[in-house]
């Protein structure tokens, strides 16, 4: 449009004088002329010529000024043109290569070249890409698996992941131990959150409606040995050290629940994928076993035929000592991993990324193994090693103290949506409520609202979680979309609390969320939030020093079901599980304060239907039916406690837990 505009100015007013004047100029003037323009100079033809030079004028300095702004134009991109860095002529024929591999692809089958042979290795160590250059993927190549900040780990992996670490938390609701509401309560770290690296595996896995099951651990101990030659494997190239780990925690994985040893390595193997903190791992994982030499693992190998993945570096190896263990490892089913070179077998190239290649096939693809760094490792360990056991509590004497305080994130004032009188009634602040308790729903005038986005239902609970504090815009991305970065989340984070905000505002009129200091908060006087409910008894609870047994019983009345029930949210795990001992606590504080036996019983089992898995619980109710007679029920009660736990896989230290006698509690010590 400006083209065309600057052109009409070039081109119209020249054709307008033109046709209706004529050329500006039709001569010199003669003497006459001159001597008459002299007499009488204002004239119509003298007035007229004066206008038409003028309008001439002034479309010359309109084309003046258009031709020095083109030059201008023009000098800068000749400038920028010189200035322009050309590719070599290494690079034009690399870039040349390259377009006609590219264009050639739909016709000729692609030939993967063989890569050049690694230098040799220093001292006979592997080689490491750590401290190199970082794993690089584009979304195609992680279509199969999860992409991690120091890794990469198949779907099947990731999916073990997710669930070992459901499995620790059950491992933790199992082991916990109620405790009389008081102010001296012990300081629970089992109940701190997983490792911000396990947390992103959950986060790929938090639109799911129940939690992951991973595959079966005999299966999957077949697949990770059926990618692996069966006359053993040495690994050589950048990534060997970062598949050696990913071999370590995949075996590891894989055996979590077998009964049986899945890996063996030597301690020096051990040390250097793991660093210095390794050397009491074999006590803590029951499928690890290390040696010190490579003949201890012979004859560990001889004396216990088992399937197993054994991991050497390749320092420690003899040519025929490793065959000879190849060979018994493969009778056995299981597969030998030499890190580093292995003149006596076939060594593949490992590359960053987890591919392996074997330069003596180079038209067959190997496969892609999981690749981690020594950070991601130590964090997938932590869902699969048995922590140190704990020093037994002392028991608890005498009647239960004080109720105990809330910790400071859950000391809220008592929340006058409870049904308590405002100073300010406000009749549409009544109409929102939002139930976080159980499955999230967010309601209307008592009907629910679509929430489309995951991401969006997350927010409200966290905000819900954290209130009054709120949460800041770093708080919300780290724990929605663990192990991302942050840059790129800003945009994601502020499309989804806009379309939360006009989604409850078009649904209600009012506006739930406020942005206040830098905080996210929801606006209690627009909503009303069952959780908050909850803390608020739970706080009425532990202030309480008469009537107690009715505080206990508002805790164990305003909680209907698991914070956010069935959601595998990440965050959510430390949050949910606080607040179920809580109301663990009321249920056991009230049962130890009930002298009616029948009554006892039936809030133990109470209890026991809000966590079925709590050891201690079970304990008390198998006692309080054992003290009825009820032998029979007792029984049944127990037998089916072991095998819920063992189908959850929870049996392997089932005896330890359940051997808490009732007699160190306190209620049980005054029965």
């Amino acid at each position: 449009m400006s083209l065309l505009v600057v052109l009409a100015l070039l081109a119209g007013p020249p054709v307008v004088l033109l046709l209706l004047i004529g050329p500006p100029i039709h001569g010199w003037p003669s003497t006459e002329q001159v001597r008459a323009w002299v007499q009488q100079p204002l004239t119509e033809q003298t007035l007229t010529a004066a206008l038409t030079i003028g309008a001439w004028l002034l479309w010359l300095l309109l084309a003046y000024t258009v031709a020095v702004r083109v030059l201008t134009r023009l000098r800068t991109t000749v400038g920028w043109l010189r200035r322009l860095p050309l590719p070599t002529p290494l690079q034009a024929t690399a870039s040349g290569m390259a377009g006609a591999a590219v264009f050639s692809v739909a016709t000729n089958t692609v030939t993967i070249a063989s890569p050049q042979p690694s230098p040799p290795l220093a001292a006979g160590m592997p080689e490491d890409s750590d401290g190199g250059s970082p794993i690089h993927e584009d979304t195609a190549a992680s279509d199969d698996g999860i992409l991690l900040a120091g890794g990469w780990l198949p779907n099947e992996v990731a999916g073990q992941v997710a669930a070992a670490a459901a499995l620790v938390w059950l491992r933790r609701r199992r082991d916990y131990r109620p405790l009389p509401p008081g102010p001296h309560r012990r300081e629970e770290l089992d109940a701190a959150g997983l490792p911000p690296t396990v947390a992103a595996v959950q986060a790929a896995f938090a639109d799911a409606t129940a939690p992951s099951v991973a595959p079966e651990p005999s299966g999957s101990f077949a697949a990770l040995v059926g990618a692996l030659p069966v006359s053993g494997l040495g690994v050589s190239g950048p990534g060997t050290l970062s598949i050696g780990r990913g071999l370590l925690i995949s075996a590891l994985l894989a055996g979590h629940h077998l009964r049986t040893p899945t890996l063996i390595t030597t301690r020096a193997t051990l040390t250097s994928l793991l660093g210095g903190d390794a050397q009491a791992l074999d006590r803590r994982l029951p499928q690890l076993t290390t040696v010190e030499t490579i003949h201890d693992t012979t004859r560990l190998v001889e004396s216990a035929p088992s399937p197993r993945i054994v991991l050497l570096l390749t320092k420690e190896c003899d040519g025929y000592d490793v065959r000879h263990l190849a060979d018994m490892a493969a009778t056995a089913g299981g597969r030998v991993v030499v890190l580093g070179g292995w003149p006596a077998g076939p060594t593949w190239q490992a590359a960053p990324t987890g591919h392996l290649h074997d330069p003596l096939r180079p038209e067959k693809p190997g496969p892609r193994l999981c690749v981690l760094d020594q950070v991601v490792a130590t964090d997938l360990l932590a869902v699969i090693v048995r922590p140190d056991p704990a020093p037994p509590a002392p028991p608890i004497p005498g009647p239960p103290p004080l109720p105990h305080v809330v910790p400071p994130k859950a000391q809220l004032p008592r929340q006058a949506t409870r049904g308590e009188p405002r100073s300010r009634p406000d009749a549409s602040s009544r109409r929102l409520r939002l139930r976080v308790l159980g499955e999230p729903t967010l309601l209307v005038d008592g009907e629910p609202l679509t929430i489309r986005r995951s991401a969006a239902l997350q927010i409200l609970v966290l905000l819900a979680t954290n209130h009054p504090t709120g949460a800041n815009t770093s708080q919300l991305a780290d724990a929605i979309w663990p192990g991302v970065p942050r840059r790129s989340l800003t945009g994601r984070l502020y499309t989804t609390l806009s379309e939360l905000r006009t989604v409850v505002r078009d649904a209600s009129g009012m506006h739930v969320i406020e942005y206040t200091d830098d905080r996210y908060r929801l606006n209690p006087a627009h909503l009303n939030v069952d959780l908050w409910q909850l803390q608020a008894a739970i706080h009425h609870a532990a202030s309480a020093v008469t009537n107690t047994t009715a505080a206990w019983q508002a805790v164990v009345d305003a909680y209907p079901a698991d914070l956010a029930a069935g959601r595998i949210w990440p965050w959510l795990d430390p949050i949910r599980e606080a607040t179920r001992r809580h109301v663990i606590d009321a249920c056991a504080a009230l049962a130890d304060a009930e002298p009616d036996p029948p009554r006892r019983l039936a809030l133990l089992q109470a209890g026991l239907r809000i966590d079925p898995y709590n050891a201690d619980l079970h304990a008390r109710a198998h006692s309080a039916l054992t003290t009825r007679g009820d032998h029979e029920a007792a029984t049944e009660l127990h037998d089916r406690y072991l095998r819920l736990l063992s189908h959850n896989g929870l049996d392997d230290d089932f005896p330890d837990s359940l051997s808490h006698s009732p007699s160190s509690t306190t209620g049980a010590s005054r029965q």
